[in-house]
């Protein structure tokens, strides 16, 4: 059950506020995107707090003419966990579960961007996974669509948000891998492996969100299809398991091609096809990266920004920094909708429905 106080860092475990616990790997952490209807002006921001680690890390991305400009930050938490800033990114809650304002100032880049949910958010099914005896994610999620105001500035050139946008923010608290791996290897023959698509979806007057975590031979073990009228309360959605997802890979990487979704549903099938505009790397977010990962230690305050030229990536580099993605893609659904949303995938290890046997062999 959610409640207002699931939308502050404050949670113990991975269950709701009401419970409480600790561990090493403990998290909070929110997570936003944006963008125009057409797939331009796209911008991104995370913030995570890792309460066992004394550490507190933020990011803003955006992307402009090919180029992903991406603005760093980590601090010392100082045990307060209601201090939502680490330099110059914040966020401030204003109506919990509903409006958020994101403020950023450094580096060059500077935006103030306000988030008004679509309908109210929707908890996704616990995710518990372990890799041989370990546990190595358990944690609870929710996500929510809705709509942007304000602007973003580049290196003193300010754009004021297109009329439309949109995208999607979450929140999710509990156990992931954060700060500096463990050493301790997992045991002979353990071979990990990690599978991910996730697709929430803006369409004119409803959202669809859609994911799957699966093991290395396509099983899923996390998966779920929602649709979320505008307007829609904690009751108003429709979900279910019955969905699949056909998305090949571009060549060369592991990267997804566009897609098409299947969402079963009483009256019929609903078909969702996903044609690819623009491509983000999640990197920006410290996501996969080998210098700014989630929850590693860098002193009391530091910020960095880092530009990126898209088009220049190695899509396969060996450090795995690049696998991580997400594709703001165009929405046709086979209800006659147009609309627009995330294609996020992230595939390391073997996954033996795509014939991928390694953890650096492409598509």
């Amino acid at each position: 059950m959610l409640t207002k106080g699931d939308d502050f860092p404050l949670h113990q475990t991975p269950e709701p506020v009401a419970y409480a616990g600790t561990d090493r790997n403990f998290y909070d952490r929110y997570f936003f995107n944006g963008y125009a209807p057409d797939g331009s002006g796209f911008f991104a921001v995370a913030l995570g707090i890792y309460p066992h680690l004394n550490v507190a890390d933020a990011h803003f991305s955006c992307i402009r003419n090919g180029k992903q400009y991406n603005l760093h930050a980590s601090r010392e938490l100082g045990m307060e966990r209601l201090d939502l800033s680490v330099g110059p990114i914040s966020i401030e809650v204003i109506e919990p579960l509903k409006v958020l304002r994101v403020r950023v100032n450094g580096e060059g880049l500077s935006a103030d961007l306000t988030f008004t949910g679509r309908a109210f958010p929707i908890e996704e099914p616990r995710f518990t996974y372990r890799i041989g005896p370990r546990t190595f994610m358990d944690y609870t999620r929710l996500t929510q669509n809705g709509h942007y105001e304000g602007w973003i500035e580049v290196d003193g050139n300010r754009r004021e948000l297109a009329s439309g946008t949109v995208g999607t923010r979450d929140r999710s608290w509990g156990v992931r891998p954060v700060g500096l791996p463990d050493a301790q290897p997992h045991g002979h023959g353990v071979v990990s492996s990690f599978f991910w698509q996730w697709t929430p979806v803006n369409l004119p007057e409803r959202s669809l969100f859609f994911h799957i975590n699966a093991d290395r031979h396509g099983a899923p073990w996390n998966t779920r299809a929602v649709i979320a009228p505008d307007g829609a309360g904690q009751d108003g959605f429709y979900e279910t398991p019955a969905a699949s997802m056909q998305s090949p890979m571009q060549p060369g990487t592991r990267w997804p091609a566009g897609g098409e979704l299947s969402i079963q549903r009483p009256e019929g099938p609903l078909t969702l096809t996903f044609e690819p505009l623009v491509r983000f790397q999640m990197r920006g977010l410290g996501y996969t990266s080998p210098k700014w990962g989630h929850g590693f230690y860098h002193g009391t305050l530091v910020v960095e920004r880092e530009d990126l030229v898209l088009a220049n990536l190695d899509p396969m580099a060996p450090t795995l920094e690049n696998l991580h993605v997400q594709i703001i893609s165009r929405v046709i659904t086979s209800d006659g909708e147009i609309g627009i949303g995330g294609f996020e995938q992230l595939v390391i290890g073997p996954y033996v429905p795509w014939g991928l046997k390694g953890y650096d062999d492409p598509g």
